[in-house]
């Protein structure tokens, strides 16, 4: 199947935006004492996205009287479980920077009345672009982002977005946006890269085209609104894109498109085959972008 960018691309994303601008954000926050530290409050947070539909997230933000502060907001990800801040992650992290890290709609604290299922969520809805559950996944990415924007400490030059390939959706839909760390997983070409691995998060769409077959045109599709390609020209923002190893399925090779299409600051680093070593690199990069020296 070929690769095209649907006619009505921009119309159906500002439907969408459109959409989410008639619900107010509603936010509601609780300071969570237990979870706070010496160095940062923090606090949980519900918002009200497209349905409407009601999402949590939690917010922490460094002590004292140094604000504004730059922001890593860790965008929703195909995982049922929320965390703070990504496991393994330096205090640093949360001493230095505001912190968001939100629930999309299907995951633990946000799975009311809408509880969904891994794997399985990457696939519920796959008949239409309206009913695709990713349409109201990117809606809760961007309202995640409204809200920090309206947070009195957050410096608004330095608005990082973390995480997959939402992280990417993120910055390219949201213009308060102004870097990127990506690790792509399953929405760049997803049709043409299922057919290079039977594991996951991108076999779910294998078994769902092996279980409606004909249906395998729609979800070529459906999956063109959301894929990275289309939305790449988008992003002004200084990007870092963590790519797999060499052989890998998202190896710097498959990737070097998004390096032409972006047209933004642009860092393509192949993984080091070491969680440590790459988030190292992560966060060095953001650190020095953020602050102008690194870790």
């Amino acid at each position: 199947m070929s690769k095209t960018r649907p006619s009505d691309f921009g119309s159906f994303w500002y439907s969408v935006g459109k959409e989410l601008a008639e619900v107010p954000i509603a936010p509601e926050v609780e300071s969570i004492p237990m979870r706070s530290t010496d160095f940062a409050d923090l606090y949980g947070v519900r918002l009200s996205s497209i349905g409407p539909y009601r999402l949590f997230g939690y917010l922490s933000i460094p002590k004292g009287d140094d604000g504004p502060f730059p922001v890593i907001y860790y965008v929703p990800k195909n995982a049922s479980v929320l965390e703070i801040i990504p496991q393994g992650t330096s205090n640093q992290i949360r001493s230095r920077y505001i912190t968001f890290s939100l629930a999309c709609r299907g995951m633990r604290n946000s799975d009311s009345p809408y509880a969904a299922m891994y794997p399985g969520q990457l696939t519920d809805g796959l008949e239409s672009p309206e009913t695709y559950v990713y349409r109201g996944i990117v809606a809760d990415t961007i309202r995640g982002a409204d809200y920090i924007m309206t947070r009195s400490e957050v410096d608004k030059n330095k608005v990082g977005a973390w995480g997959n390939d939402n992280a990417i959706l993120a910055a390219a839909l949201h213009d308060s946006i102004t870097h990127v760390v990506s690790t792509p997983a399953y929405l760049f070409d997803p049709i043409e890269s299922l057919t290079r691995t039977d594991s996951y998060p991108l076999a779910e769409f294998g078994d769902y085209i092996r279980s409606n077959r004909s249906n395998a045109d729609t979800v070529q599709t459906v999956l063109e609104y959301f894929n990275l390609r289309w939305h790449a020209q988008s992003i002004t923002a200084s990007t870092l894109i963590m790519a797999d190893y060499k052989d890998g399925i998202y190896s710097p090779e498959t990737l070097s498109d998004l390096d032409e299409l972006i047209p933004g600051e642009m860092t393509l680093h192949e993984s080091e085959r070491s969680s440590f070593k790459d988030g190292l690199f992560a966060e060095n990069w953001i650190t020095s972008e953020m602050f102008g020296k690194e870790v």
